[in-house]
Parts: C-alpha cells; sequence; structure tokens
C-alpha cells in the first residue's frame, strides 16, 4: 500500500468520471495543471498510459478503465462511509442500562413520555443484570436496583423499594379459612422466591423475628416472573410494590400479612460517570425519572396504608449477611 499514490489516484478517479481535467480539478479544489502533473506521475508509476486525446476529450484506455473500474468502487465506498459517519455524529443519542423487571414493569410504561418530551433524541434501553463498564461500553447512564455506593460514579438514589408478601385474593381467602395466625399461614404457604431480590424470605424471616426455615417450591430469577405466578394463585411472592403495584390496584394481588409491616428501603438508582452528568440529555432524564419515581413511591405508600399497612425503614440487608445481586 505503501508505493501507491493516493492523491493522484483520487484525481485520476476525478478526470475519468468527469471526462475532463479541469471539471476534476473544481471538484478536488487544485488547479488543472496539479492535476495533469498528478495523472502524469501517475502514468510514470504505472509505466502505461492511462488516457488518449479524442477531439479535446480524454477517453480512457485499457489500462485506464481497468484501474477506473477498482478506484470509483472504492471511493464510492469512502464517500458512503464518510457520509454515514457524519449522519452519525448529528444524530442524538441516548443509551440507558436498567434491570430487567425495573425496565419493563415501570420504566416501560412511562417512558413514553419522556420520548414526547424529547423527540429529536433517539433512545436505546437495554434490559439486563449486568452493570455497565463506563470505561468501554457505550452507555450513558444505568437505573440499577441495590445498595449504592459505586466508587468513582455520581449514584442518586431514585426512590425506596416496598417489599411484602402478596398473593391473588382467592389464594389469601384459601389459606384464611385454614387459619388466622399469620405466621402459621406463612408456614403453610407455597412460598415464590425471587432469587436476586435484596429482601429474600430468610432475610424477611429474621428481620420479623419468624423462627422457621422457608421452602420455596418455586424460585425465580426475575421478579416478572415471581409477581405473575402469584396473581394466577400460585403461592406467596416476597417481591416489590415498585414493580407491582397496579396488579395491588386492581386487586389481582393482595398484602398476604398485613400485619407485619412493609420494608423500606432505598434501592433505586441513577448512576453514571460525574462527566456523562454535565450532558444535557443525562441531567433531562435524571429529573424526569426523579419526578416520576417520587410521584410513584407517594401514591405506593397511600395505596399500602389504605390497606392497614405499616413500614419499617431499613438501609438494606446488610444488617443481615446476605448477597448482593441485581434484580
Amino acid at each position: 500500500m505503501r508505493d501507491i499514490n493516493i492523491k493522484a489516484t483520487e484525481a485520476f478517479e476525478a478526470v475519468a468520471r468527469l471526462g475532463t481535467v479541469t471539471k476534476a480539478a473544481q471538484e478536488l479544489g487544485v488547479s488543472p495543471s496539479a492535476v495533469s502533473q498528478q495523472l502524469k506521475g501517475l502514468e510514470a508509476q504505472l509505466g502505461v498510459r492511462l488516457f488518449r486525446r479524442e477531439k479535446r476529450r480524454l477517453i480512457l484506455t485499457l489500462d485506464g478503465d481497468r484501474l477506473f473500474q477498482t478506484t470509483t468502487q472504492a471511493f464510492i465506498a469512502i464517500r458512503n462511509a464518510r457520509s454515514a459517519i457524519a449522519r452519525q455524529r448529528n444524530i442524538r443519542n441516548l443509551t440507558i442500562r436498567v434491570s430487567p423487571s425495573f425496565g419493563v414493569r415501570w420504566l416501560g410504561p412511562r417512558i413514553a413520555d419522556f420520548a414526547q418530551q424529547n423527540a429529536d433524541w433517539n433512545l436505546r434501553i437495554d434490559a439486563t443484570p449486568d452493570f455497565s463498564a463506563f470505561d468501554t461500553e457505550v452507555v450513558d447512564l444505568d437505573v440499577r436496583y441495590g445498595l449504592g455506593g459505586w466508587a468513582g460514579l455520581t449514584v442518586n438514589c431514585i426512590m425506596n423499594d416496598l417489599v411484602l408478601p402478596v398473593c391473588s385474593p382467592d389464594y389469601l381467602e384459601a389459606m384464611r379459612r385454614e387459619t388466622e395466625d399469620p405466621v402459621a399461614r406463612l408456614g403453610a404457604a407455597r412460598l415464590i422466591d425471587s432469587v436476586k431480590a435484596l429482601f429474600r424470605w430468610d432475610v424477611w424471616l429474621a428481620l420479623n423475628r419468624i423462627d422457621f426455615h422457608p421452602i420455596c417450591p418455586f424460585r425465580f430469577d426475575r421478579s416478572s416472573m415471581s409477581i405473575e405466578l402469584a396473581k394466577q394463585g400460585g403461592g406467596v411472592a416476597l417481591d416489590s410494590v415498585t414493580l407491582c403495584l397496579p396488579e395491588l390496584k386492581r386487586g389481582e394481588l393482595v398484602p398476604f400479612a398485613p400485619e407485619f409491616p412493609v420494608v423500606d428501603f432505598p434501592a433505586y438508582w441513577f448512576v453514571c460517570p460525574p462527566r456523562h452528568f454535565n450532558r444535557r440529555i443525562v441531567a433531562r432524564f435524571s429529573a424526569w425519572i426523579h419526578s416520576h419515581a417520587q410521584a410513584h413511591e407517594a401514591e405506593a405508600r397511600a395505596f399500602l396504608e389504605g390497606c392497614g399497612c405499616t413500614f419499617r425503614s431499613e438501609e438494606g440487608p446488610d444488617l443481615i449477611e446476605v448477597k448482593t445481586s441485581e434484580r
């Protein structure tokens, strides 16, 4: 590749395509004499004639035509790539990574509002349990479920999680026919385990000083699946009101044991490198999601209070040895 004179090849391609040195010089922004010198140099380098003159026109020789067929395709590809890069540079993109259940059940029903307010932006949302590696991935921000405290990043709490056992109304009625004692009901219930939740059954039982080892015949790595099975009458899920408030409001789910306080702890976080927060669109999304989260949390608290629930504030299950993971 070192022996290829790119400027001379570009001049040749322009002359062959446009038919005259003058037109090629105008397109390239150089003088006709400069184009002529480039052609002479290229012919000398290749050892062949590339053009012959006929009535003030330049006609490609056989060797010239062979070179032109190759170079014109190459320069078309280069121009197309350059145009695509320029277009991409002008497109405004916001890329968000979010935990799967939160993305589907909470963010999904609301994101159209943000899209309408920012119609000139393209949104990409990756629903994945993996946190972003901001140094190596093209991601603007994470909405993370966890305990917070990620070093070197801007970390702001979006809202608290509210966790309690839930089940279908029919399932609760069937269990109440067996016993009115909430502890005995729990001992006899089919427990549904969200295995990547921060507050799982063993932690919840310990916090409420209930002394039995939970046996969970159903275990899911997505809260969405736990909530769906509970809604279908499959058992009792210990899960997030943040994720299942619509089902509770519609009466498809009910608190299984409102005698026990709702676990209330900071769990959903806006996370990004400090430099990303300098982007106006990132700050705008932060303000938008905080506003919606505050309204949702207030609505959830009011609903639970109406069900006779009380609340127990926690800093997170780091008070009890438990594995931290992403929902």
